[in-house]
């Protein structure tokens, strides 16, 4: 009894190590590079917070209560992601200047600006091999806000923004394998983006966009 169990251990292990032979040869002649280069379409989907102090100087300006906010869009997006090891990547997601409008509670559209807000997530891959790959990210922002201009029906406020935010940012998400070295990838992201609002120079309050971003894109990783 204790030999033919003896036996079939020493089976069962032989059986293991040949199988993980061939497997660490497979995952040698079918690894990939360390990039994957994605683009997405992306739909932003603004918080429109207003601190306090905002609401409550603009409510004293429109003469009801009165918020800022900033409209939805979709904007083009691309992300270059480098795989330190197979579970283990860096993000950096990019975007050209975006426009967006602002307006105010019963007052309408008073302004726009531009906001450029590239991202530098770290992300761990669950299942680096498979062929639904899900991840979760963590990362820092850094939004610049340009070309800030204000209608003329609110000149006499001298409106003015903060041109730099910094803020966390968390995702998660998942690459789809469709063809070898091409991914369907769909991903969920929350980024704090903040700016005070100025007028006459005076701080008047913060604002913030701390947007949703929805996207779906298309990777290749080499």
């Amino acid at each position: 009894m204790n030999k033919n169990f003896a036996a079939a251990i020493a089976g069962v292990c032989a059986t293991a190590a040949l199988g993980l032979a061939s497997f660490s040869a497979q995952a040698q002649t079918t690894q990939e590079g360390p990039w994957l280069v994605r683009v997405r379409a992306v739909h932003l989907q603004s918080a429109n917070d207003n601190s306090s102090k905002l609401s409550s100087t603009l409510t004293s300006v429109v003469g009801k209560p009165a918020e800022a906010s900033i409209n939805d869009k979709w904007l083009p997006e691309l992300d270059i992601s480098y795989f330190i090891n197979p579970n283990v990547a860096v993000e950096l997601i990019l975007t050209y200047p975006q426009k967006q409008d602002l307006s105010v509670t019963g007052v309408g559209k008073i302004g726009s600006f531009k906001h450029l807000p590239p991202t530098l997530s770290a992300q761990y891959h669950f299942s680096p091999t498979s062929m639904f790959r899900p991840y979760v990210g963590l990362g820092v922002n850094y939004t610049n806000i340009s070309d800030v201009q204000f209608d003329a029906n609110v000149a006499a406020l001298k409106l003015g923004l903060k041109h730099n935010s910094w803020g966390l940012s968390a995702q998660i998400g998942a690459d789809i394998e469709v063809a070898k070295n091409l991914y369907l990838n769909v991903d969920l992201k929350k980024v704090q983006i903040k700016t005070t609002v100025y007028s006459n120079g005076a701080d008047i309050g913060e604002f913030k966009v701390d947007p949703l971003l929805v996207g779906v894109g298309l990777g290749m990783r080499f």
